[in-house]
């Protein structure tokens, strides 16, 4: 590879975030600028930051390698992904703009008068964040370890030290202008090379064949039922409790406005998708060798030079490489600004000076994580995530939409009991690998978590005294009624 190609690449990605950051400088003054960018990003730009943030290392990357470890298999996840903005739009979108909250903690509160249920959520929110960016850093610094040789840790730093400049120069306004140019520079990165990889191998020896890139034991019959109905629980669900997806929403200008974002980010990761997988089932062709855990996530870096060797090979790796950094970068952007909202409002004064100190905070934490572990893959690192999510926040957020009844109470201990019963399911299984009989229940816990989440909250709810607050009805009014007929 031409790793000073690769590089400059890298270089140019960086010098748009930072001259964006700059901008941000400029056009972000007050706190609905730092917060929700003045709630005035319309659908088509909206939808195409929400895309750029969504699709992280774990799709750019990771959902590539999947495809090539697994086949039929690896499209679990990607269907798992767009499908859940599905449920996003019919059950939360619209009713979280009209909330008129900045934060998802914000919602809780107001929908509950709780203090005590706004911190479990605060908690809650932090932990997914966090659990989700530490991938991000990963990824980046494998990528300059594949295309240049660096240290891991270079990588890491740099996205962290980027994104938390960036995020504290501008805030959600600035951060919307640098997402939505990322998510089409990374679908061309990753269109332009699959397309012009399947254009070369046909006709040659690398003729696909539909047994190797679908072989009969990854289909239908091949598939673990509970493994397979757990994970798109989780995938579905999950989505709906990422707070970096939920705090866009509360960018659009009206309900009606996040309903049609929803709409358009849901085609747009869907291509996105079809793309990141082609180059997986180009790669079981292709390069069968790099089917290897640990190294299958390198597959969309690499495999442009091992069709093309020459220049041409070095120019695609290197904007692969550029659309990888972009994914990283935009990701981490996303889950920054989220976080940095809740700790500024929560621990700090809720000031534009203090959204700037809680941006740096929310990226140091996980760096010094990523520092301090081992890459695991990408795609399953961020489903952890999806897992937990799915587990804690999401049932929250269904029934204090659509139910009446659920009181503080409820919510704080549904999403503990979610939490927690979520996360020793997952450090058992990562540290015994299974119990017996329940080695499938703790590897993919979401089908009796999320159902368990569920219950505790409705159960504690319809035996708490106290009773959801006295002005419930009227604010789920403001929730579901359109803006012209308030």
């Amino acid at each position: 590879m031409n790793s000073a190609l690769d590089l400059v690449a890298v270089a140019l990605i960086v010098v748009a975030t930072a001259l964006v950051a700059v901008y941000g400088l400029r056009v972000s003054r007050t706190t609905g600028d730092f917060f929700v960018a003045s709630r005035a990003v319309r659908p088509v730009w909206n939808a195409s930051a929400i895309s750029g943030e969504y699709l992280s290392a774990g799709t750019f990357l990771g959902l590539s390698g999947l495809v090539l470890l697994d086949g039929a298999r690896g499209f679990w996840f990607p269907i798992g992904y767009a499908a859940g903005y599905l449920l996003v739009l019919v059950f939360v979108a619209a009713p979280l703009r009209r909330s008129g909250a900045y934060t998802i903690p914000d919602f809780v509160e107001a929908r509950l008068e709780s203090l005590l249920a706004r911190r479990v959520t605060s908690i809650a929110v932090l932990v997914i964040g966090w659990l989700y960016i530490v991938p991000q850093l990963h990824g980046a610094g494998l990528t300059l370890l594949v295309v240049a040789g660096l240290p891991p840790w270079v990588g890491a730093v740099l996205v962290a030290v980027l994104v938390a400049a960036s995020v504290a120069a501008g805030g959600m306004r600035s951060i919307t202008y640098v997402q939505a140019f990322q998510y089409w520079l990374k679908l061309t990165a990753l269109l332009v090379p699959a397309v012009l990889i399947a254009f070369a191998i046909t006709g040659r020896p690398y003729d696909l064949d539909a047994s190797q890139v679908f072989p009969p034991a990854a289909g239908p019959g091949g598939f673990d039922p509970y493994g397979s109905a757990s994970l798109m629980l989780a995938l579905l669900l999950g989505t709906m409790g990422l707070p970096h997806v939920l705090v866009r929403f509360y960018t659009s200008p009206t309900g009606v406005s996040a309903r049609r974002t929803t709409v358009l980010v849901i085609v747009m990761i869907s291509a996105f998708y079809a793309v990141s997988s082609v180059m997986g089932l180009l790669a079981r062709r292709v390069a069968p060798d790099l089917a290897q855990p640990g190294v299958a996530d390198t597959v969309a870096l690499v495999l442009p030079s091992r069709v093309f060797p020459g220049p041409l090979g070095q120019v695609l790796t290197a904007f692969v490489v550029a659309g990888a950094f972009a994914a990283f970068l935009a990701t981490s952007a996303g889950l920054v600004v989220s976080l940095a909202g809740v700790i500024s409002q929560d621990v700090f004064s809720g000031s534009v000076r203090s959204f700037r100190i809680s941006a740096v905070l929310c990226a140091l934490v996980p760096l010094g994580v990523a520092l301090l572990t081992e890459p695991a893959g990408l795609v399953s690192s961020v489903g952890v995530v999806f897992v937990f999510a799915a587990s804690s926040l999401s049932p929250m957020l269904l029934l204090g939409v659509w139910w009446p009844r659920l009181t503080a109470r409820g919510a704080t201990w549904g999403m503990v009991t979610g939490g927690v019963a979520c996360a020793l399911a997952l450090v058992v299984h990562a540290a015994v690998g299974g119990v017996g009989l329940a080695a499938p229940l703790l590897a993919q816990p979401a089908a009796w978590t999320i159902p368990l989440a569920t219950a505790v909250m409705v159960g504690v709810s319809l035996i708490d005294r106290t009773g959801p607050p006295a002005r419930t009805a009227r604010y789920l009014s403001r929730l579901h009624a359109p803006e012209r007929v308030r």
